[in-house]
């Protein structure tokens, strides 16, 4: 029955969820490439605990003809192997959407969701127990339903358990497509006929690539000629270190598992010093680790790029969950001041750009570069157009060779200068050498506590913030340029604050939104985006409002400011922005009259 089909048509929007290890997130990724390869746009997002197996998983996956970069509002699709994940999602479901559910324990309670939704009840488990004897295999039982529902080719859906699976041991890729063929013989009896294997691709299909940030972070640094890595395994930075695991040996490059953060900082900074572009990436409590390795890159002036891949804390917190909060730490962490840039990226383009980007700032400028993620840029998907990889240059600064060394009639590698960048040489490299300390010091490296040099040091390593700014990242308006309303977000908030725009244009309020790539130091355009505007909502993942604080310490607007915060640990809806701001205007409307 043809009339039971769920169409993709503008935008849809489909989440998969049972407990830890039911194989959710491998459908989510099947329809991902499914849609991809459609020349649909994709955004994918997963909701784990951090354990191996139990507890509530789910994934969700929209596909759109439109340029999507966040979760849509409402679920059209639900495959549930458990009561537990339909309960996850309820809130969130369309009123006209379809549930595929594993009976196998019992049929869904209909009251739970409104009696327009319809409700296939499967019994996965019960099936592929009877013919296969392992439980997992229900997943791919799962895909090939979806995919019918969803209208796609057995042919189709089948090419893509074969280019999941074909790497694997034979019987696993046989006992998948057991389980497919399972799948597609109860869609059959149940009126999900196959799909015409001849139909023509939803839209025009161009080459699209389907990326996390991290995937992405990771090749710009490759790309920006980094080829020391150390680290130690933590979410969500840990992919940082298996990506360029696979990738650093084809380009000569060192990938380093610490023994925990303090080991791996050192570990860079030994590289760097020896004339290595070196990264380290890491998260929340990794980033409390390494603020004394921070301290000795700001004070001996060693270039050093570090990945934070912000999650929920404090402690270990919320391991598995977004959040924005370690901003404050990231601009003022670390004992004393030091000289640092803390750059944004808001969207996998970015990730890449600025992974490349950082490298030559932190040798330009002789000091700790930090790439500031969030957990949902980190390692939601995203298909872009593509990435260039030929554009950039490598800038190794004001870096000295034995040849400038014999012209000049003493070396000092701390020498004073008007841009604060002193030239500099690595080790053996000929009539080069000096000291290195995290203690004070001349500009030969000797330790010296003298009062006047303090001071004279403590300029020089400041004002290359100021000599910088030519050189950093600057962000981006999007919108109504004209108009007196305002966004500034940065990270994962980029794609649902343009969605929410467009939700506002809907209701009759243009706005306009600024994209910030660097929030050290802070950008001075957003002091004239916030001269533009009447009001600005500033969208954020944490409770205090962090950049929301640093914005006010800069510019000292806050009566114009509003906070937009979400601190539980998931990703924000668009409409869930665009209502606060109309419920924000509206109070504010009731006050002035």
């Amino acid at each position: 029955m043809e009339s039971s089909r769920t169409t993709v048509d503008e935008d849809i929007c489909i989440m998969v969820g049972g407990q830890g290890g039911d194989g959710s997130l491998t459908v989510t990724a099947l329809l991902a490439g499914l849609f991809r390869r459609r020349g649909l746009n994709v955004y994918s997002s997963r909701n784990v605990l951090s354990r191996i197996k139990g507890g509530h998983a789910d994934g969700v996956v929209r596909a759109s003809r439109n340029n999507i970069k966040c979760l849509g509002d409402h679920v059209k699709v639900v495959v549930a192997f458990d009561e537990e994940a339909v309960l996850a999602t309820k809130d969130d479901l369309d009123p006209n959407a379809t549930i595929i559910f594993d009976s196998s324990a019992g049929e869904l309670d209909p009251k739970l969701v409104d009696n327009t939704v319809k409700i296939y009840n499967i019994p996965f488990t019960k099936l592929i127990l009877a013919e296969i004897r392992r439980e997992l295999f229900k997943n791919s039982a799962s895909f090939a339903v979806v995919g019918r529902l969803l209208g796609f080719p057995d042919e189709e859906m089948l090419q893509s358990l074969n280019s999941r699976y074909g790497a694997k041991a034979a019987p696993i890729l046989e006992n998948n497509i057991r389980a497919f063929k399972i799948g597609l013989e109860w869609a059959g009896k149940n009126g999900l006929t196959a799909a015409d294997s001849t139909s023509p691709n939803t839209v025009d299909v161009k080459q699209k690539l389907l990326m996390t940030g991290n995937e992405a972070v990771s090749y710009g640094l490759l790309v920006g000629g980094v080829r020391f890595f150390a680290g130690y395994p933590i979410t969500p930075a840990t992919d940082v270190m298996e990506y360029l695991q696979k990738w650093f040996p084809k380009f000569g490059g060192v990938v380093k598992q610490a023994e925990d953060e303090l080991s791996a900082i050192n570990m860079a900074l030994g590289a760097a010093l020896a004339g290595a572009r070196s990264v380290i990436a890491t998260s929340g409590p990794g980033l409390s680790l390494i603020h004394e390795g921070m301290g000795q890159a700001g004070a001996a002036e060693i270039p050093l790029v570090i990945v934070d891949t912000q999650r929920a804390g404090p402690s270990t917190g919320l391991p598995t969950k977004i959040e924005q909060s370690d901003l404050q730490t990231l601009v003022y962490g670390g004992h004393g001041e030091f000289p640092r840039f803390v750059l944004t990226p808001g969207s996998v383009e970015d990730c890449f750009n600025i992974g490349r980007l950082a490298p030559n700032l932190a040798e330009m400028y002789q000091l700790p570069v930090i790439i500031a993620m969030d957990l949902g840029i980190c390692q939601n998907t995203v298909t872009i157009e593509s990435l260039d990889l030929h554009s950039g240059k490598i800038d190794r600064g004001k870096r000295l060779t034995a040849e400038d060394l014999a012209k000049m009639p003493v070396y000092g590698r701390y020498s004073f200068t008007d841009d604060g960048v002193s030239p500099y040489t690595v080790p053996s490299t000929e009539n080069g050498r000096f000291l290195i300390t995290g203690n004070e010091h001349n500009e030969f490296g000797h330790v010296n506590t003298d009062k006047l040099n303090r001071v004279k040091m403590m300029e020089k390593r400041s004002i290359k913030m100021k000599s910088a700014l030519k050189d950093l990242p600057r962000g981006t308006v999007y919108g109504d340029e004209s108009s007196k309303i305002g966004f500034i977000g940065i990270g994962s908030t980029y794609g649902v604050i343009l969605e929410a725009m467009g939700l506002l244009a809907k209701e009759g309020v243009s706005s306009k939104y600024y994209k910030p790539l660097t929030i050290l130091p802070l950008e001075d355009a957003i002091g004239s985006f916030l001269d533009g505007c009447d009001e600005v909502y500033v969208v954020e993942q944490n409770q205090s409002g962090q950049l929301s604080n640093l914005i006010t310490l800069k510019f000292g607007r806050h009566k114009q400011l509003h906070n937009i915060l979400r601190f539980d640990g998931n990703l924000f809806r668009p409409r869930e922005i665009s209502q606060r701001v109309l419920q924000i205007r509206e109070k504010q409307s009731a006050i002035v009259h």
